[in-house]
């Protein structure tokens, strides 16, 4: 691969990573305030549903920006109402949340459109469109044939929606929120200690509230980004499980937001490699080295820990082995050749194995492959004042 390609594949990831970073954040306020959350999936096709439909209807994406961010902050406060106010278990409203956004998003678009549960293709007017830096090249043809500097320039630093570069601005500002400001220690203090808080005279409901209303700003922000800059439309699941992947993304962090940024762009790139090369061709020796070397690994870095850990990674490491040997053998009987002269043939990767990765690494991750990860110890507790 050349330089230009490296730079588009980074840029790709920059894409991709977006709206896991948004999700990952809102997950971020939302837990470090005492509050687990597995309703971003939810949240985020909601979002992304009347975004589409709203600047559709409008021909101004902000306006569908505004009712993305709405439907999402008017789930997070279901969502704050049944485990704050009424002390209800936080998982179960999570998923009633998600099945709820899943099958409603559908049933509304087939109402409204009447095209198959999605929305129409949205004009350029009703989308967010690239912002071309002044100097910056717009033709691919010009890119490639552009000094290294100017290539990075173009395609890496220009050329993205206001929602990407909102994005990562939220990294520093969710950091300076929690760690130099008032309201952030007392937001960190509530999911730690929320005894402690009322203690001092704060209200421990105000503080829980304030954090999943800003979980559901960022979820819808999330949602928008991916019907009105990423396509041009909603379709039926189209967040593909990128808020279970943020969550993921979140224990891998350690609920720490430049973590965060860094967890984001890894899924991100995984996702940039499906979208930029769906006909990767290796050889079967290359083939073998990667998936078996990565079995042998898992199986020897689970041995020495848990059972469960075992049985996941385990099974993992197997199905690696099969694919691998499935590709060698296959390969063999296909070219009908002998089996050692297989692994020297040139294959295309199976395609699913590419789409899988960022699959893949959230088992891996939530398999304890990262290391320990501490979460707030009021994470998922109502707070009851009376004790």
């Amino acid at each position: 691969m050349d330089f230009f390609t490296f730079v588009q594949l980074g840029d790709a990831s920059v894409r991709m990573a977006i709206p896991l970073l948004l999700a990952c954040l809102a997950g971020l306020f939302s837990e470090r305030a005492g509050i687990f959350d597995i309703g971003l999936e939810g949240k985020m096709l909601a979002a992304a549903f009347l975004s589409a439909a709203v600047s559709f209807a409008s021909g101004n994406v902000w306006v569908g920006l505004l009712a993305g961010i709405g439907i999402s902050v008017a789930l997070s406060i279901i969502h704050g109402l049944a485990s704050i106010t009424f002390r209800g278990n936080q998982l179960i409203s999570g998923v009633a949340i998600n099945f709820f956004a899943a099958g409603l998003t559908v049933v509304i678009a087939q109402g409204w459109f009447a095209q198959g549960g999605r929305t129409p293709s949205l004009p350029k007017d009703a989308r967010f469109n690239g912002l071309d830096f002044p100097g910056a090249l717009t033709r691919v043809r010009d890119k490639m044939q552009a000094s290294p500097g100017m290539q990075f320039y173009s395609e890496f630093v220009s050329g993205h929606s206001i929602l990407v570069y909102l994005g990562l601005l939220t990294v520093p500002l969710s950091w300076w929120i929690l760690y130099r400001t008032r309201f952030g220690l007392r937001l960190r203090a509530v999911g730690e200690a929320p005894e402690a808080v009322d203690t001092a005279g704060i209200s421990v409901v105000r503080l829980r509230y304030s954090a999943v209303i800003i979980c559901g700003i960022l979820c819808g922000i999330a949602g928008a980004y991916l019907s009105t800059a990423v396509q041009a439309g909603f379709t039926k699941d189209m967040t593909a499980n990128r808020g279970f992947i943020a969550l993921a993304a979140l224990i891998f962090a350690k609920w720490r937001p430049w973590y965060a940024l860094g967890a984001c762009l890894l899924f991100g790139l995984f996702f940039a490699i499906d979208n930029r090369f769906q006909n990767i061709q290796l050889q079967v020796i290359w083939i073998m080295i990667l998936l078996i070397g990565s079995a042998v690994a898992m199986t020897v870095y689970a041995l020495r820990r848990e059972k469960i850990d075992v049985l996941v990674l385990g099974g993992l490491s197997a199905v690696l082995a099969a694919v691998a040997l499935i590709t060698w053998f296959g390969t063999a009987s296909g070219e009908g050749i002998g089996v050692l002269a297989a692994l020297w043939e040139t294959v295309k990767v199976p395609s699913q194995l590419i789409q899988s990765l960022p699959y893949l690494f959230v088992v891996i991750v939530l398999a304890g492959f990262v290391g320990k990860a501490i979460p707030p110890r009021a994470g998922g507790q109502p707070y009851v004042k009376e004790r």
